[in-house]
């Protein structure tokens, strides 16, 4: 009976914060497109195409996947990959934002939740954990270093917010899943069990394509592409040639 009512004002609670999210998604686009309308250099049109581009691909990717436990938690086809990438060539607040709204995405579209906490525990928090990725850009000049770290540290900090979040949901007496008893006493326990399932197969497949990424100079090659005022030489370079046959012309007149 306790597990039915729970279930039930689980669904309940969902179906609130569902609406909710999408208005909060709604807000994040407004906000953003208001200060591109006021011409905040810190959204240029580059940076927020570069952000739908890749909020786009991670959220394809999140499709892909398996799901080892009930109610929750996937390992997926390396979804995180094109936010952290973003994160490491904009930083720490831009990180932050897209993962709020890739975390909000995601909710959107697989709601569970028990309580608003575990909510935004699974939710803002754990998402919000890819801006940890935008502090190791600058930990050494070694890309394939810095983007393994940053991806380990997203998902250490996604794993205590996970963890917090089933401490709060197993105390609650929700567990329908057999294990032994031991387990079954200590809803810490189990809530490290569970997270160990899928969080740390789900980094291992992204820090592998971080680093095959980084290896072939591919995240170095992107960042310079998304940085401001980069020009495209090869695209240039017939109106360069011309130019430079131009001037030899005017001299030679001359």
């Amino acid at each position: 009976m306790q597990l039915n009512a729970l279930l039930e004002a689980s669904a309940q609670t969902t179906n609130v914060v569902k609406w909710v999210s999408v208005a909060g998604i709604f807000v994040l686009f407004i906000v953003i497109a208001l200060l591109c309308i006021r011409g905040d250099k810190h959204y240029d049109a580059k940076r927020l195409a570069f952000a739908g581009i890749s909020l786009g691909l991670s959220f394809v990717l999140s499709f892909i996947k398996v799901e080892p436990v009930l109610y929750g938690g996937s390992v997926t086809a390396a979804s995180f990959v094109p936010i952290l990438i973003y994160t490491y060539v904009y930083g720490v607040t831009d990180g932050l934002l897209v993962g709020l709204i890739f975390g909000l995405f995601n909710f959107a579209t697989s709601p569970y939740i028990l309580t608003p906490m575990t909510f935004v525990l699974d939710y803002l928090l754990a998402f919000a954990s890819i801006g940890a990725m935008g502090f190791t850009k600058k930990f050494t000049k070694k890309t394939t270093f810095n983007v393994v770290l940053g991806t380990i540290a997203v998902y250490v900090v996604r794993f205590i917010f996970h963890l917090i979040s089933g401490f709060i949901y197993f105390s609650m007496d929700s567990i329908w899943v057999e294990l032994p008893a031991w387990a079954l006493s200590n809803a810490f326990i189990y809530s490290f069990i569970y997270q160990c399932i899928y969080i740390p197969a789900d980094c291992a497949i992204a820090a592998v394509v971080m680093y095959v990424l980084a290896k072939a100079k591919v995240i170095d090659q992107l960042g310079k592409l998304m940085k401001p005022g980069y020009k495209n030489r090869a695209a240039h370079a017939p109106e360069s040639a011309a130019q430079a046959e131009t001037a030899a012309s005017d001299t030679e007149q001359k």
